[in-house]
């Protein structure tokens, strides 16, 4: 009796492993990723890039720009590729000057065999940097993408900040909806600054409401350099985003970097504090909550890509991201950033 009992649980066992590895899964990396100062060595008039680390350094500008470059996409390229086997198929970014740079950066020879697109607007910011989105164009159809201006006061006066990102597309025929973001800085400090970051919390709940006239229960990925904390009231007061799951209601969002940042996870050093300012963010329908249910795409995980050779070793920023510039000079780093970046997954029926 015994034995007949464990043959049928063996069977059952082997039924269920023969069921698992029948089914196939698609697997698709989003990433974010301020690139540092990624800015090309000429003077535009019309902005005040003068002031960016590379314009400041007299000698051997091109072949530092280029080594740059070439220093990001590599990055770029094993951004979750142990999983998937390819770079990001949607990849967001900040501190871009221009169109121009992007172009040299999806042409490096790491890049260029991925066929990256671009989706970029010049931005009001002073010095400016931008935030702009690169695609692998087989995997996503972009159908729509505009920019929107936090319209940010003080004193009557309007701070030329960047813009924030919208574009809607097709991931292997899904709709989807990707917010790009780089918030004000906490320069002056953070008290001071919080109502800037709070105001361009805000208006990524105008987008939200915009996205939502057209499709009512929407995937989104809300994405960038806050230059807040998830914990900060930016996200938990204006966005009530949700660090658990199973708290997570019908069309509110998600933040999986809370969990992290209460753990001691980072993506930059600040003034010597460790932050956690590069965050991924999304609405429930990415959501999982039976882990049985893979018939459109769902978060799978989301990570910090903080590995070792992007760390400093030694110096003043032993243990922080290995920068590309510093004190006035070309370090030959990556950026004083990590990239983040999360998996969707989804069954294959073919």
């Amino acid at each position: 009796m015994k034995n007949r009992i464990l043959f049928i649980i063996l069977g059952l066992l082997l039924n269920y492993c023969f069921a698992q590895k029948s089914r196939s899964f698609k697997i698709r990396t989003v990433a974010f990723y301020n690139l540092e100062n990624l800015f090309d060595i000429f003077d535009n008039p019309n902005k005040e890039d003068e002031k960016s680390p590379i314009m400041r350094i007299k000698n051997n500008r091109e072949k530092i720009y280029k080594d740059k470059l070439d220093k990001l996409g590599e990055v770029i390229l094993k951004i979750g590729s142990e999983k998937t086997n390819t770079s990001p198929v949607i990849l967001g970014v900040a501190e871009v000057e221009n169109k121009k740079v992007l172009k040299d950066l999806v042409k490096t020879k790491k890049l260029k065999k991925k066929q990256y697109e671009i989706i970029h607007f010049d931005s009001p910011d002073k010095r400016g940097i931008d935030v702009a989105l690169l695609y692998q164009q087989r995997y996503f159809k972009p159908i729509n993408f505009e920019t929107f201006n936090p319209n940010i006061y003080v004193k009557n006066r309007k701070i030329n900040t960047r813009d924030i990102l919208l574009v809607s597309g097709y991931l292997d025929n899904e709709l989807i909806h990707i917010i790009v973001n780089h918030w004000p800085s906490r320069r002056g400090g953070e008290a001071k600054s919080r109502p800037l970051r709070e105001k361009a919390a805000y208006k990524v709940l105008q987008i939200l409401e915009k996205i939502k006239l057209t499709d009512t229960n929407p995937k989104v990925i809300i994405m960038g350099d806050f230059n807040d904390d998830p914990s900060s009231s930016s996200f938990k007061k204006i966005l009530n985003t949700k660090s658990k799951i199973k708290n997570t209601l019908k069309g509110e969002i998600y933040n999986p970097y809370e969990s992290m940042f209460k753990r001691g996870y980072n993506s930059l050093g600040f003034r010597d504090n460790i932050n956690l300012f590069d965050q991924i963010m999304f609405t429930s329908p990415f959501l999982n909550f039976d882990n049985k249910n893979f018939l459109d795409y769902k978060m799978f995980k989301s990570a910090i890509f903080n590995k070792l050779f992007l760390t400093k070793k030694t110096g003043k920023y032993r243990g922080y991201p290995f920068r590309s510039f510093s004190n006035g000079k070309y370090t030959g780093g990556y950026s004083d950033h990590y990239p983040v970046y999360l998996y969707l997954i989804k069954e294959d029926k073919k």
